[in-house]
């Protein structure tokens, strides 16, 4: 019995996961629920633990969406056994306590176009250092007002929605958009949002999107 192309496949393989724990950026496999299948070295140290004892978590218990449609978007494109790149904007807490945000790129793959995809999920971090927990902002905090806002795009709220819910006109609400990206530093809404989890303006895991207590008792 020719035992040689199984072999071969054995030795490929073993050869594919040594080269997939050496990519330094943090990666892992996920079956179509989100649930983890696989994670390299890069992604265990991010979380200060072991592969194994990632195995099985889902995704979104790891990382928190900044916006929910770009999740359902993906959930859309596993239904219809689409395969393309989507980025999702995400915070998360990392091993070490520190608040971190940064963007997971998910590309949906699979053996068969019969077959629901897997996903591959990169995690591509901006920021490592941007809000350590027990170092405080340099920047001063954003007001109720802007908290309000916030919490709203994170909700999916457009300007004009913004506007109507915080009784400012849509210039007041861009405006206000204008400061909080000059004082921390964000080029696009999304990395906005992304740093209020970060900064724990807007509290993490919960939906819908929540300002933190003390922040409103700031602005009591």
């Amino acid at each position: 019995m020719d035992t040689g192309g199984v072999g071969d496949a054995v030795l490929w393989r073993n050869r594919a996961m040594v080269l997939f724990d050496r990519i330094p950026m943090p990666v892992a496999v996920c079956d179509p629920y989100g649930d983890v299948r696989l994670v390299n070295a890069a992604f265990a140290l991010e979380w200060g633990t072991t592969a194994g004892r990632l195995k099985g978590r889902a995704i979104l218990d790891l990382f928190v969406p900044v916006d929910a449609a770009q999740v359902d978007r993906i959930a859309q494109a596993l239904r219809a056994r689409r395969r393309s790149r989507y980025t999702v904007a995400v915070a998360w807490r990392g091993g070490d306590g520190t608040r971190r945000r940064g963007e997971l790129i998910v590309d949906t793959v699979s053996e068969s176009a019969h077959r629901v995809p897997d996903l591959l999920v990169t995690v591509r971090v901006y920021d490592t250092a941007a809000a350590p927990e027990r170092t405080p902002s340099a920047s001063p905090p954003p007001h109720p007002q802007e908290a309000r806002i916030l919490a709203l795009l994170a909700a999916g709220a457009t300007t004009a929605r913004a506007a109507r819910e915080t009784g400012l006109t849509t210039d007041g609400v861009t405006y206000h958009l204008r400061q909080l990206s000059r004082r921390w530093g964000a080029s696009n809404r999304t990395e906005l949002v992304a740093r209020a989890y970060a900064e724990g303006v807007l509290v993490a895991g919960e939906w819908p999107p929540r300002i933190a207590a003390e922040v409103r008792e700031d602005g009591s």
